[in-house]
């Protein structure tokens, strides 16, 4: 059984100096009764909170002469490709059509290899596979791996170090890495909620069916939250914490991110903004007294609002 407490700790220490240590802010919306804290992971390297998965599993790996490969709808291929580019280790990066040009644009900048596969990411993930195979490169999972979990539990042990100020914290979900982190940490001391599109919604169908099962993808975040199954980890931490799920539609999520913009100058991609949604929307209704926070965790938005 994972000592998740130990990894997590360990990974923290290990990517000390090669993530950043993202902001606080307190926010009053409009649509809100009350004041919430968000944790800026937006402003992470390369737009998201992938890269402290990245660097986590890079640097705890013996890596091969093939190098790395990955599969992404955008955001974990940036993060791979900066982290390996970062740590002088090849890379070769596999997307599907639908990750959009800006992200691509991303990982391009990064000098990796990137391959755009025709489809959704599961394509990209079978071409990934087909690499590994071919070449011995090392497959970097975009969230269904111990490491890459351990990485992204750093963020909520940050934010608790920085003095996370509430019971409860919503959490967008695509494959899970990111709310497998959180609840792995922080699951016991508070409630964490999963946030999900009502078009890509992998968690919520995996705890329905009492067992990880094929969704369909699609709407305004499948790119970055558009895993087709959720990772099994994920779902054995959310199953065994008694994880509450809610969905959102994607027009929610849409106002959210426009909210965003309009009231705090923050820009983030519908990902980012699908947890707010559940407020917002009233998807996620907080009991009285409850505080809430909730964590805002992608920038890369389709097109790039300033090229």
């Amino acid at each position: 059984m994972t000592d998740w407490t130990a990894e997590i700790a360990a990974a923290a220490s290990r990517i000390e100096g090669h993530v950043r240590e993202t902001a606080l802010a307190r926010l009053d919306l409009g649509g809100l009764d009350r004041g919430i804290e968000v944790k800026l992971e937006f402003t992470q390297h390369t737009g998201s909170f992938k890269a402290r998965g990245a660097f986590n599993t890079l640097l705890s790996a013996d890596v091969p002469s093939g190098g790395v490969v990955a599969a992404s709808g955008g955001n974990h291929g940036a993060a791979v490709a900066f982290a390996a580019a970062r740590l002088g280790i090849p890379a070769r990066i596999f997307v599907p059509e639908m990750a959009g040009p800006s992200k691509i644009a991303l990982i391009e900048r990064t000098g990796a290899d990137l391959t755009v596969v025709p489809g959704a990411y599961a394509d990209a993930l079978s071409a990934a596979l087909d690499h590994e195979a071919r070449t011995g490169a090392m497959q970097i999972h975009a969230y269904d791996a111990p490491a890459t979990v351990a990485g992204q539990g750093t963020c909520m042990k940050e934010w608790e170090e920085q003095g996370l100020d509430a019971d409860t914290v919503l959490i967008a979900v695509g494959g899970g890495g990111l709310i497998g982190g959180a609840i792995a940490w922080a699951g016991g001391r508070r409630k964490i909620v999963a946030v999900e599109p009502e078009t890509s919604c992998a968690l919520h169908a995996a705890l329905a069916a009492g067992a990880p099962v094929d969704v369909e993808v699609s709407g305004v975040a499948a790119n970055s939250l558009g895993a087709r199954r959720i990772g099994t980890i994920c779902f054995a931490l959310a199953r065994d914490a008694g994880t509450p799920s809610v969905l959102v539609a994607n027009e929610a999520i849409t106002k959210a991110q426009q909210l965003l913009w309009r009231e705090a100058r923050m820009l983030v991609e519908p990902g980012g903004a699908c947890a707010l949604a559940a407020l917002l929307s009233g998807a996620y209704r907080p009991a009285p007294g409850e505080r809430v926070a909730v964590l805002l965790c992608g920038a890369n938005i389709a097109p790039d609002p300033i090229s």
